[in-house]
């Protein structure tokens, strides 16, 4: 798995994060500070970010904003975003199996929650606006899933009615991040620690995965390149759960039982689907999807949008059970992430 390309923003901007406590938000929260912007954090949780405040507040300049409050209230919305040059919404519900039972909650929060970030970065004259979407937008099988394709559906639209407003709005897809909260290696951690056998869905399951630092470089890029509607994704590895189990296990023998899928999940996951594939370009290690809408957005977009003419095209869609990482190139990957220790070859 290659990693994204690095990128930076225009010094000194002014950034909102929404969902700032969540594991991307808060890493984009501190690379963005390292980098010297001011920071906007966004979040629900009041405990959250008294604890990203706690973290950074020594450390840089006191350029860390806090807000408290919910994506579900576009008042506040606008509010936090008075004098933002770029918005990264990272907030959302993202558990497939809670939205399967909340499916209400997960709408209000991942469809009508995007929507009243779109209305208030448009009233707030913001230039970028960044979404993160899931590879299980692809073909939805969950609530979960279909929220995030619809937050990517209106994200690629609100192009279409910003009028003389300059903002302009972009997509990011990713598979799983390593490591972030709730994750399978959050998991897998506990169960070694208590010498539990590892809970496995399937022995067939496939999944795209990144890592933490790859997820903030592709926000990062994405945030730079976009003309607006691109929804960009990156050139991510593929693996087996089951051989996952056994790298995390190391030498020791893997014990694990077989749990059966859970509502809403999939034995395979994908990033491009068969009809994305012929209007997704390739550039580097990171595949830019282009909207079927093109030819619907102003002439000053459109324009812009010829430069992706001369890149090659995928030939087909992005599938999670294709070309699966060996298990030496996942250890290497989690080694190199900090997520496992190679030499001891066990979670860290």
């Amino acid at each position: 798995m290659k990693a994204s390309s690095k990128a930076t923003i225009s010094k000194n901007s002014r950034v909102l994060v929404t969902g700032a406590c969540g594991s991307v938000g808060s890493a984009l929260v501190a690379r963005l500070l390292e980098e010297g912007h001011t920071v906007c954090a966004f979040d629900q949780s009041e405990d959250g970010l008294f604890h990203l405040d706690q973290t950074f507040k020594d450390k840089h300049d006191n350029r860390l904003r806090l807000f408290l409050g919910n994506v579900r209230d576009e008042a506040r919305l606008r509010r936090a975003m008075e004098g933002v040059n770029i918005v990264f919404h990272c907030a959302a519900l993202k558990h497939v199996y809670l939205s399967e039972y909340n499916p209400f909650e997960a709408m209000q929060t991942n469809i009508v929650g995007a929507n009243n970030v779109i209305q208030a970065a448009i009233s707030a004259n913001v230039d970028r606006v960044v979404f993160t979407s899931s590879d299980k937008a692809v073909n939805p099988t969950s609530t979960m899933g279909t929220t995030k394709l619809l937050g990517e559906r209106l994200f690629i639209a609100a192009n279409h009615f910003t009028g003389k407003h300059r903002t302009r709005f972009s997509c990011v897809r990713f598979g799983n991040v390593l490591n972030s909260n709730g994750s399978i290696l959050h998991i897998f951690r506990k169960q070694l620690e208590n010498d539990s056998p590892l809970t496995i869905t399937s022995t067939k399951m496939t999944r795209f995965f990144l890592t933490m630092s790859q997820a903030v470089d592709l926000c990062l890029v994405a945030s730079q390149r976009m003309i607006g509607g691109e929804i960009f994704v990156l050139n991510m590895g593929c693996l087996s759960i089951l051989n996952l189990a056994k790298v995390v296990c190391g030498s020791k023998p893997l014990k694990y039982k077989e749990i059966g899928l859970k509502p809403g999940e999939k034995l395979h996951e994908e990033l491009v689907t068969e009809s994305e594939a012929p209007r997704t370009v390739v550039d580097g290690n990171i595949y830019i999807i282009v909207p079927d809408t093109v030819e619907i957005f102003t002439d000053e977009i459109r324009t812009k949008y010829a430069q992706y003419n001369s890149l090659p095209k995928l030939s087909s869609p992005l599938r999670s059970d294709t070309d699966l990482l060996s298990n030496a190139d996942v250890l290497s990957i989690l080694s190199a992430a900090g997520v496992i220790s190679d030499t001891k070859k066990k979670i860290a």
